[in-house]
């Protein structure tokens, strides 16, 4: 038995982990998209380090595209089997892989225009919209907290993770030998007390955990309540300056939060008159999907439910599809707040806002989650006076603000609570994955210090025996 690491190793992105059982069983967990790398994204994608026709089937924690984003290339090279994962990530992977796909093909195609003119040969994307369509049937949704055979090898159990709509942590049960051995993955942890969702929950004690370690080294500030934190930035942006605010937000989870604060402030008459604009047509869908599992909102939301059927809907929400509307927004004059997905301002229309908005010291530009080091939010929410946007540069005179405490990832003291429930002599091995490397240098020594002895950093494609099975 071993595991074999082939994405998210001492980085962020691009979530993908290996267990090879015997005599030739290959269980994936994840099959995430590398985002926001720079000049390696491309290659990184290309690139599983695996033979996708050899895996057995894949396990999946939740929807976000650095998780589930090479999905569409996975079966189009070749995998034949099941995918789980639960019932809300099945609905929202459709919707991300669709949007990918589409994304890539435009892509591709504005880029040949250009190779052709330069006598260049054409490229491909990645993957199309057919390739995506091809995993939709794979996808074997299961239950939280219960115990699911797999084959007479695996046993999987889903909890929740408290990361997005339907996260989870994944336990598995594995039998080689023999021996039965007890495996956790985190996935993304999320945050105890969230707005919207039910805070992670307790498991069963494993011999083997791989765990994600993004802010392993941070603590989110304990500060103004996430409604109160949007509503300052408002004021100053479009009362108090007379601009816009501009909001890079991921499509799953940080818009639905956005939505739910602003819903907030609505309900205790708070929310200035303004228009807001959600301006990215695969938010628009997940909110929807969202909205269709009320049963993994918290009990806050729960009673909010018995007074608003609709606590992401407000007086002055514009949901924007089309294209000329969008474009349209960048030719309005009066303050507005505009919400836009990509979270790191690496693709889809928020690239356009930026553009057409960061020169004007009237805008405010609200970085609320995390971005890549090489990424446009990364960029910006590191001080960067100037960027580079679809090949023009641009100087940054608006302000940039980021709120740290509207992550969707648990601080260091989340993940520690996350631990808890684990008896540290127990732990054989801790793998640190889905961070960067100085954060989970910093992360590991903590964990040793609280008993967890064997605490490992992965680096890409490395394999690692699981030893004595005992």
């Amino acid at each position: 038995m071993k595991i074999s690491f082939h994405g998210a190793a001492r980085t962020v992105t691009g979530s993908k982990h290996i267990v090879h059982l015997n005599p030739n069983k290959k269980i994936l967990l994840d099959c995430g998209m590398f985002q926001g790398m720079g000049k390696d994204t491309l290659s990184l994608n290309e690139e599983f380090g695996f033979e996708p026709k050899e895996i057995s089937y894949v396990i999946l924690s939740h929807a976000h595209i650095d998780h589930v984003g090479l999905l569409p290339k996975l079966v189009n090279e070749g995998f034949q089997g099941k995918i789980y994962c639960t019932k809300a990530t099945a609905a929202l992977a459709e919707i991300l892989l669709r949007d990918s796909a589409h994304i890539q093909e435009m892509d591709a195609k504005f880029a040949n225009k250009v190779r052709a003119n330069q006598g260049k040969p054409p490229v491909t994307p990645l993957y199309n919209t057919q390739d995506a369509i091809r995993v939709f049937p794979l996808f074997t949704p299961l239950s939280f907290r219960e115990w699911h055979t797999i084959d007479d090898q695996v046993q999987l159990m889903y909890t929740d993770a408290g990361h997005i709509i339907g996260s989870a942590c994944v336990h598995l049960k594995l039998k080689e030998n023999g021996k039965t051995v007890s495996l956790t993955f985190s996935g993304d942890i999320g945050r105890y007390g969230d707005d919207i969702l039910k805070s992670p929950e307790t498991f069963p004690q494993a011999d083997y955990i791989i765990m994600e370690s993004t802010y392993g080294n941070k603590l989110h500030p304990r500060a103004l309540p996430p409604a109160d934190q949007l509503l300052t930035q408002i004021e100053t942006a479009c009362l108090h300056k007379k601009g816009k605010l501009i909001i890079p937000a991921f499509s799953v989870g940080r818009t639905q939060e956005l939505l739910y604060a602003l819903n907030q402030l609505e309900l205790e008459n708070r929310l200035p008159k303004l228009s807001y604009y959600v301006d990215s047509p695969m938010s628009i869908a997940t909110t929807e999907v969202v909205k269709q599992f009320p049963e993994l909102f918290n009990s806050r939301v729960q009673e909010v439910l018995k007074k608003d059927e609709d606590p992401f809907d407000f007086k002055g929400l514009h949901m924007i599809e089309d294209v000329e509307e969008s474009k349209a927004l960048n030719f309005k004059k009066e303050p507005c707040v505009i919400i836009s997905a990509s979270g790191m301002a690496e693709a889809g229309r928020i690239k356009h806002h930026i553009a057409n908005n960061i020169e004007d010291g009237r805008n405010t530009i609200l970085i609320v989650g995390y971005c890549e080091p090489q990424s446009l939010g990364g960029r910006l929410r590191n001080g960067a006076q100037e960027v580079s946007i679809f090949g023009q540069e641009f100087k940054v005179n608006a302000d940039v603000v980021v709120i740290e405490s509207l992550s969707a990832h648990g601080d260091y003291d989340d993940m520690s609570q996350w631990l808890a429930c684990q008896d540290a002599r127990e732990v054989k091995k801790l793998f640190l994955v889905h961070g960067e490397y100085e954060v989970q240098q910093e992360f590991a020594a903590k964990l040793q210090r609280k008993g967890f002895k064997d605490v490992m950093i992965p680096a890409q494609h490395q394999e690692v025996g699981m030893g004595n099975l005992d």
